[in-house]
C-alpha cells in the first residue's frame, strides 16, 4: 500500500464483498471477531481487485464520533 497520512488504519482480511447496483459493502475481519464494514463504489472494488481472503487495510477518517443509547 502507498503511504497515507491517516492514522486510523486497521489491518485485516476481506471476509465478504457484496456488490449492489452502484455500491459495494466490503467486510474486513480485523481480529478478535471484529468486522469493519465499508461502503465503497463497485468501481473501487474492481480497481483494487478486492476479493475474499485478500489482506486489506480499513482506513477510517472521521470528523465526529457519536454515541447513542
Amino acid at each position: 500500500m502507498k503511504k497515507i497520512s491517516a492514522r486510523n488504519q486497521l489491518v485485516g482480511r476481506v471476509v465478504e464483498v457484496h456488490k449492489g447496483a452502484t455500491t459495494a459493502h466490503v467486510k474486513v475481519d480485523i481480529g478478535n471477531g471484529v468486522i469493519v464494514t465499508a461502503s465503497i463504489t463497485n468501481e473501487a472494488v474492481d480497481d483494487l481487485n478486492l476479493a475474499e481472503d485478500d489482506k486489506a487495510v480499513a482506513i477510517i477518517k472521521a470528523s465526529d464520533v457519536m454515541i447513542g443509547k
